[in-house]
């Protein structure tokens, strides 16, 4: 049993990767803001399903209501626990939103992971998993995205701040010799998801016989990947502290790897589907047909993605098993029993 840090625990990856702490039997910290980005209420049924996991174990579960920016708040909470894994979710996420509202993104991104990785390095805590985002690949065309290429051509400010993460997260594992591990996400979706990303937007408007903005003709394709997949992921990440790696060249540095304690992985289903079939798989689940509206890309967004997971596979044995049928089938039927449809 071991005792986690879990930031953005009533997020929607947050409370997954929580929720499957609590199960296994370890003890977990949770902190949150718990902000307006989207619906407060969701966020605060999340955290009702981790009080009820952690069986009224008020030593296996301890929620702080707290912003990750005020480095006081933070400091306090790493003086009063030891903790053996710090797994950082926390951030302001979506790409729309960082067009218009930059400035969030650097508190909540750029602050407050500064601040977290102070914290680390004075408790000199043994690992520290973070999220980054497949959106770092931007410009980049080469498929399946590989951590072993050239991610610095970023697309938006949100993917140019998780990029600065993973930069520097680099210098303190080099200074401090602290074990970090980055972990590129791409396009989760499942239960519990977030209300703004376009699977929950599609199975709303779907449902209420509203039309969904299909942009790119929906020719484009992501690297759908299922929530449950993903938290099993970053769970198996977190327990192997990051290592340096044995014979790496300072001539031809590998972006993925370091000297230094740095690991940087994807993590996604590695089997991209257009939207448009994305969209038909989420029909099918509600027996309803969508009303199209057909839209040009949108700034900021990139043709496609496809994750290469084969080192996140080596090194900790990830397996993602939700097909696309399966995991919008669990998607719609969570949503139908939360919003009593």
């Amino acid at each position: 049993m071991m005792k986690n840090l879990v930031t953005g625990a009533a997020g929607f990856i947050g409370f997954h990767v929580a929720k499957r702490l609590l199960e296994r039997g370890d003890t977990v910290v949770g902190i949150d803001v718990v902000n307006d980005y989207y619906d407060p209420a969701l966020k605060e049924a999340r955290l009702q399903i981790l009080d009820r996991a952690a069986g009224g174990a008020n030593s296996a579960w301890t929620f702080i209501r707290a912003d990750l920016a005020d480095s006081v708040v933070v400091n306090e909470t790493f003086a009063a626990h030891g903790f053996d894994r710090v797994i950082h979710l926390a951030a302001q996420a979506g790409v729309r939103h960082s067009l218009t509202h930059p400035h969030d993104y650097v508190q909540s991104n750029v602050v407050a992971f500064v601040n977290i990785l102070e914290a680390c390095r004075h408790s000199a805590a043994p690992h520290l998993t973070y999220a980054s985002t497949s959106s770092v690949y931007g410009a980049n065309t080469r498929m399946p995205f590989s951590e072993h290429d050239g991610a610095d051509h970023p697309l938006q400010l949100y993917a140019a701040t998780k990029r600065a993460n993973e930069l520097m997260a680099h210098a303190y594992s080099h200074l401090f010799r602290l074990p970090t591990t980055g972990l590129r996400f791409f396009t989760v979706y499942g239960p519990w998801g977030r209300p703004d990303m376009a699977p929950m937007l599609f199975t709303r408007a779907i449902d209420e016989g509203r039309p969904i903005q299909v942009f790119n003709h929906g020719d484009h394709s992501r690297d759908f990947t299922y929530v449950d997949d993903v938290a099993e992921g970053v769970i198996r990440a977190s327990d192997q502290p990051a290592t340096p790696a044995p014979g790496w060249d300072a001539a031809n540095p590998d972006p993925a790897t370091s000297s230094a304690p740095f690991r940087i992985y994807n993590i996604g289903n590695s089997a991209p589907v257009k939207l448009a079939d994305f969209i038909a798989a989420i029909e099918a689940a509600l027996g309803k047909t969508a009303i199209r509206e057909l839209l040009p890309m949108q700034p900021g967004d990139v043709p496609n993605t496809y994750a290469d997971v084969s080192e996140l596979v080596n090194a900790v044995g990830y397996a993602p098993t939700t097909s696309i049928t399966n995991g919008v089938a669990q998607l719609v039927s969570w949503y139908r029993s939360y919003y009593g449809r």
